[in-house]
């Protein structure tokens, strides 16, 4: 039997006990800024599961690792999720992890606990079959990405040293191969008029017809958009999300009014290229453009920031870490994986847009499930994706 049938065959064997542990993390609340408590339950799994290295960093962070190799691969889901929303939307208590009909329900279950409870078998087989390979498998489980995705992984690299050779996230996929994902960027678009009374607004400035103008002209840029060369990430998009206008009282003439827009950039545009298209459309009516800059306490206390700025992505199709993929799919399961792109963000905009780690994505749940009422994971990716994750490390460049 070789090692690859031996994993498969633990991996659908701890096929129930990867949704117990993803139905606890669903029902464990963790919104941005409050992951202390699922961490702990993660904490715990690692512990019981043997890893050889269990700690948080500063950030609170929690990192797992199995194996003494030189180098290292990190294989990342964070734990933070978003709220439930209008709970009228939702059949079911969003906190339940009810298993149902082959669907584990719950907030959080797609986006993305899955892949956490799937890395947490990972690491259980890989010991188990007494892995000593020349990679280093860290298993990350990681804050704030729901509110600023990818600065927990700036901490990681800047600030704790931990920058892997290669890098997997666990985000949603529906069990198919990721290599790219569009970057993102959140844009304030500023504007002044003159105030005056609103029985006279000819003798004033109306910085709401400023934006309003300047909306109408965004609407346009957004239709003009280019795909990227190839046509793999697609176009870029730009869309204004926010509009506040206001002046002295609500019988006056607005002299302030703010755009927020969130675009989203493909394969070629930079931040630089998008605020430059933005001032140029609303020339003669902007008074300043700028990238804001976010700021957050984690759950452990400490306070980290980053411009709100996330680089494009990819990697190409014949790169070693997609090859390795493709290879360790099929030896698992006898036949190459889809290989494809997020729609959405990930922590990949800091591992590999801003740090260049080689990235790739695979995991359980479908990605139209994140932010969704109702949202719910196939239970049967499970097993695959924790294969995958025990199986990639005999896979890679040695």
């Amino acid at each position: 039997m070789s090692i690859f049938d031996t994993i498969r065959e633990k991996s659908e064997a701890y096929a129930e006990d990867t949704a117990a542990v993803l139905s606890h993390l669903v029902r464990t609340k963790s919104y941005g800024g409050e992951e202390g408590d699922v961490l702990k339950v993660v904490e715990q799994y690692c512990k019981q599961y043997n890893f050889d290295e269990v700690r948080f960093d500063g950030l609170g962070n929690l990192i797992a690792r199995v194996g003494e190799g030189s180098r290292s691969i990190a294989f990342d889901a964070h734990v933070d999720t978003v709220e439930v929303g209008d709970p009228d939307q939702w059949t079911r208590d969003p906190f339940s992890g009810l298993i149902e009909d082959g669907w584990l329900h719950g907030r959080g279950s797609s986006d993305q606990k899955g892949g956490a409870a799937s890395m947490l078998t990972a690491g259980r087989i890989l010991k188990e079959v007494g892995y000593t390979g020349p990679y280093a498998v860290y298993f990350t489980f990681t804050v704030l990405e729901e509110d600023c995705d990818g600065m927990c992984w700036k901490y990681l690299i800047e600030e704790e040293g931990l920058k892997p050779d290669f890098a997997v996230s666990t985000e949603p996929t529906s069990c198919n191969l990721y290599r790219g994902q569009r970057g993102r960027m959140e844009i304030e678009v500023h504007f002044k008029g003159v105030s005056c009374h609103g029985s006279a607004p000819e003798r004033g400035v109306n910085a709401a017809y400023k934006a309003a103008r300047t909306v109408l002209a965004l609407e346009q840029l957004n239709e003009e958009l280019k795909p990227d060369d190839d046509g793999f990430l697609g176009k870029g998009t730009v869309v204004v999300s926010q509009v506040h206008a206001r002046g002295p009282s609500q019988c006056a003439v607005p002299d302030q009014a703010r755009l927020y827009l969130d675009r989203r950039l493909t394969w070629g545009e930079t931040k630089e290229l998008a605020v430059e298209q933005v001032k140029k459309l609303g020339e003669g009516e902007i008074e300043r453009v700028e990238v804001p800059y976010y700021t957050k306490t984690s759950w452990k206390g400490t306070e980290y920031g980053q411009e709100l700025y996330f680089p494009t992505w990819k990697i190409p199709a014949d790169h070693p870490l997609v090859l390795a993929g493709v290879v360790a799919h099929k030896n698992l399961y006898g036949e190459a994986p889809l290989v494809d792109k997020w729609t959405f963000s990930t922590n990949g905009v800091s591992i590999c847009g801003l740090h260049e780690v080689p990235l790739i994505g695979f995991g359980p749940g479908d990605e139209a499930e994140a932010h969704a009422p109702n949202e719910k994971l196939r239970v049967a990716d499970l097993p695959i994706a924790a294969a995958f994750y025990a199986a990639l490390p005999y896979n890679l460049p040695q």
